[in-house]
């Protein structure tokens, strides 16, 4: 359980750098990187409390919510190129 808690003080810490990076990101693909960032952060913020919790119901949230942040991230780098492939 300790283990548990030192992940989630560290992903907490990241995700904190990510959200200074996405206010101060001096492009936009830094932006969209960071916001990447904290999006994924946070699944996995829930994905250890869930492990904390000892929830079964966490793994089908978790899972639907990084197959959501992979279509968001393909979008955030079409925005960011242009369009272009």
């Amino acid at each position: 359980m300790i283990l548990i808690d030192v992940a989630i003080v560290l992903v907490a810490l990241s995700l904190l750098a990510a959200v200074v990076r996405l206010v101060r990101g001096p492009s936009d693909a830094d932006r969209g990187l960071a916001g990447d960032l904290v999006f994924f952060g946070f699944v996995a913020l829930v994905a250890l409390v869930g492990l904390r919790a000892d929830s079964e119901l966490v793994f089908d949230v978790v899972l639907v919510a990084t197959l959501v942040g992979f279509l968001a991230s393909l979008s955030i780098a079409r925005l960011v190129t242009g369009g272009k492939r």
